[in-house]
């Protein structure tokens, strides 16, 4: 059978306070059992034993009798004296338990000397009685026989006065606990049909809701958790909405262009054999764009699912820096820009080549773009304790702080324009986050107007064991 969080609980509370009833119940017949018959027992024992003492190997007199009968009077117990056992049914004509009040078993047991304790239901008192049989020894043998018993009184007149006592205490207790329980109730319900009521919304697409929560328990947690998915999940939405208009407007343009210049060739809309031509170089290259665009998508995503396996081998820094600096001859002459470098020779990192490259290329290339035109780029690579540091800084137009931590998403570019000039499709730097992610490194940005902008990577580099290894 299939119940709900709230019946299962509710079960529990009904369970918990039937068997609190019970327990009381058991309880109340403990302390009946326990204490009121065992100390009417003992008392029994106790005035049974000293009666008998009170005569030492004589003769029964009618004063000793006399003087038992006496106590009976002044003593809460009925106290019958016999010379001879089977005159005990004659002042006490009851049966116990529907028998004999003395058997043969109980003679034996008198005879050595021993009392014997009878207790059980007399059905012409209609009460149960408690009470002992103790032979008084005389010089020859038992010379007589002392019966002392007490009628007890029922478990409702044990407890007579304590009962309203019981009532009230019990009736508050259950009152408190009942408001306990709704309380408890309501603070776990409440919240949780919030969360259906949410959850519900948000399986319809509204990310947009909050639960307002002061809570610090396990349910506070757990709407915490809810909201902050919540949150996620609206800013998951509002990024694939960014990320299709990105790639809608990175694709249109170059299909404009082509759809454009070939619609003109079609056509022969051209003035000269050199006009087409020109048309015929602008298609090819927003072509290259269409490709190097579903290329750095395919190869970002095959990074980001990991799905491309990295083989690390010891590089050598400094030479792949220069190499790469190398294919960016021609731009930094034309922008006339000032390279500064600090590099040491020595640095010796642990990565996969293609990919390492990948990311001097990606960085140097965003920071020539963007640098001002007779800039300075500064690139240094060094080694610190077991990373190495790889720094590229330009001083170019300064990045907005809110904009800083979006570096590296799919398509996103500080010049919001998306000015052509710059080119690229807006992968390099999340290429080049993802390549520092599976090499177990880490990149960070800053950027201000007095001091340009800086990409920090730091690799994980070879300690000088390692490379006297590699070396030998």
């Amino acid at each position: 059978m299939n119940m709900t969080l709230s019946k299962k609980i509710l079960t529990l509370l009904i369970s918990s306070i039937a068997f609190t009833i019970l327990f009381s119940f058991f309880f109340i017949h403990f302390l009946y059992t326990k204490l009121y018959l065992d100390s009417i027992e003992q008392s029994i024992i106790y005035q049974g034993q000293r009666t008998a003492s009170h005569y030492h190997y004589g003769e029964l007199t009618d004063e000793i009798i006399e003087k038992i009968q006496w106590y009976n009077v002044v003593s809460e117990y009925e106290i019958i004296v016999v010379d001879r056992l089977d005159d005990l049914s004659s002042y006490f004509p009851y049966k116990i338990n529907y028998e004999n009040l003395v058997d043969e078993d109980d003679k034996s047991i008198l005879e050595t000397g021993s009392y014997v304790m009878k207790e059980g239901y007399v059905q012409e008192l209609d009460r149960e009685i408690l009470g002992a049989i103790f032979p008084i020894k005389g010089e020859n043998g038992l010379i007589g026989f002392i019966y002392i018993y007490v009628p007890l009184a029922a478990i409702q007149d044990v407890f007579r006065e304590s009962i309203p006592l019981l009532v009230i205490v019990g009736t508050l207790f259950f009152f408190i606990l009942f408001l306990a329980i709704n309380r408890v109730w309501q603070s776990l319900f409440n919240p949780l049909r919030e969360l259906q009521q949410l959850s519900a919304e948000v399986s319809k697409g509204n990310y947009s809701r909050r639960i307002e929560t002061n809570r610090h328990d396990e349910i506070g947690q757990l709407t915490h958790a809810f909201n902050l998915m919540s949150l996620s999940l609206e800013e998951q939405e509002k990024r694939k909405k960014e990320f299709t208009s990105n790639i809608v407007h990175e694709l249109r343009t170059p299909l404009t262009y082509i759809g454009g210049y070939t619609h003109v060739l079609k056509e022969k809309i051209y003035t000269s054999p050199e006009e087409a031509k020109e048309y015929l170089t602008t298609i090819e290259k927003e072509t290259n764009r269409l490709n190097k665009l579903i290329n750095d998508l395919v190869e970002l995503n095959h990074l980001q699912e990991e799905l491309y396996k990295i083989i690390p081998a010891p590089i050598a820094g400094a030479q792949l820096v220069k190499d790469t600096l190398e294919l960016f001859a021609i731009h930094v002459k034309e922008k006339e820009i000032t390279l500064q470098l600090d590099i040491d020779e020595d640095v010796i990192l642990m990565g996969d080549l293609q990919r390492i490259q990948q990311v001097f290329y990606n960085t140097i290339d965003n920071a020539i773009k963007y640098s001002t035109t007779e800039g300075t780029v500064f690139i240094s690579l060094k080694q610190n304790g077991k990373k190495i540091e790889y720094q590229v800084t330009n001083d170019g137009i300064a990045i907005d702080k809110k904009d800083i931590d979006r570096i590296g998403e799919r398509f996103f570019r500080t010049d919001k324009a998306r000015n052509r000039s710059t080119g690229g499709t807006g992968l390099g730097l999340s290429i080049v986050k993802e390549i520092v992610r599976l090499h177990g490194g880490k990149m960070t940005i800053e950027s201000d107007s007095s001091s340009g902008t800086t990409v920090r990577i730091d690799f994980i580099g070879l300690l000088d064991e390692q490379k006297d290894g590699k070396t030998n």
